[in-house]
């Protein structure tokens, strides 16, 4: 997930920063522009995946992994621009690695106390726990979470989905899930009436070329890029392009990015009425772009070139060495996440 979200978030961003200046935009709006972009919508995805049948396909999996990595990239976005208003308007690189680092202070602490501490307050206090309990003392720690966030400088969403991941770790997840899903389903609703309500269609008229020209780049591009990435990390050709068709949809943190560069007078005005109708288009497009992946991914399969197919991943292909690479592999990833830890401790 780590080698494709890199591969599809250098190449959109490159992609939407030239259509934005070709649009004549300026060149903090069109680098805003490119990254924004790049981040698609865990909420419609999972929904689209939901109503289709393919939550327990194995390229699923593979799609949301690369969903928190672009998560995680949207947060990075809120940081800089936050420290680009403050240096008015010059990016300064100490002050974007310190952002950048307090970030990831941040991360490795609280998830270090929902490792060690969270599942064993969980099982100390499990014989009190009704289903009302979990049910609110669950939405409090999701909200106690948000306010740490945001008194640390950080946005709401990255706090609420800090203690949804830790939350999994506990033995009442499928509990707790089953519970919250009246409330996800609830606030879901929400989400897609209010982000109908925001779109203007005077706007949409205004700005027609320009939202025209970002929503087939988005498109195309994320089908390029992502694909090419899930290749890279190892697919075979048909995972790569279900997962490239599930991610052709601009994400709601968009519209977070989108406002905080409004409201901090870093981005032009244009910039967030454009970017949430390209996400509402993109939004309204993804079941039926998604239904074509197979489709298109069986076309090629039949008129590529043997040779270049050859050169493809196959499905369930393994590397040789898989035994070796996976000791090395989990000694590295030990010896390392314990020397972060302890050093951030």
């Amino acid at each position: 997930a780590l080698i494709a979200a890199v591969t599809e978030l250098t190449g959109i961003t490159l992609l939407g920063y030239a259509c934005a200046r070709l649009l004549g935009w300026q060149p903090i709006d069109s680098f805003f522009a490119g990254a924004m972009l790049t981040m698609s919508s865990t909420a419609v995805v999972s929904k689209t995946f939901e109503e289709l049948g393919l939550l327990k396909e194995r390229f699923t999996q593979f799609t949301f992994g690369i969903l928190v990595l672009e998560d995680i990239s949207g947060i990075i976005m809120m940081v800089m621009l936050s420290t680009i208003a403050a240096a008015g308007a010059a990016i300064s690189g100490t002050e974007m690695l310190g952002s950048i680092g307090e970030l990831a202070f941040f991360l490795i602490i609280c998830f270090v106390c929902g490792i060690f501490f969270l599942p064993t307050f969980f099982r100390k206090v499990s014989r009190y726990l009704t289903s009302e309990t979990l049910l609110i003392f669950s939405l409090g720690l999701c909200l106690s979470m948000v306010v740490l966030a945001t008194k640390m400088g950080f946005s709401s969403a990255l706090g609420a989905f800090l203690m949804g991941s830790l939350l999994s770790g506990t033995a009442f997840t499928e509990t707790t899930k089953k519970l919250l899903t009246p409330v996800k389903d609830l606030f879901s609703g929400i989400f897609f009436v209010s982000v109908g309500m925001m779109v203007d269609p005077a706007l949409i008229i205004k700005y027609a070329l320009p939202i025209a020209v970002l929503t087939a780049a988005l498109i195309i591009g994320k089908i390029i890029f992502s694909s090419l990435g899930v290749l890279l990390a190892g697919k075979d050709l048909q995972t790569a392009l279900r997962c490239g068709f599930s991610l052709t949809q601009l994400g709601e943190i968009t519209f977070i990015v989108a406002s905080i560069g409004a409201a901090l007078k870093v981005t032009s005005d244009f910039l967030y009425p454009v970017f949430v109708a390209v996400s509402v288009i993109s939004i309204f497009l993804t079941p039926s772009i998604l239904r074509h992946a197979d489709k298109i991914s069986g076309w090629l399969l039949r008129n590529l070139p043997a040779r270049l197919l050859r050169l493809l991943p196959q499905p369930d292909e393994a590397p040789a060495s898989d035994e070796q690479r996976s000791a090395w592999k989990e000694l590295l990833q030990s010896y390392f996440t314990r020397l972060t830890v302890f050093c951030v401790i």
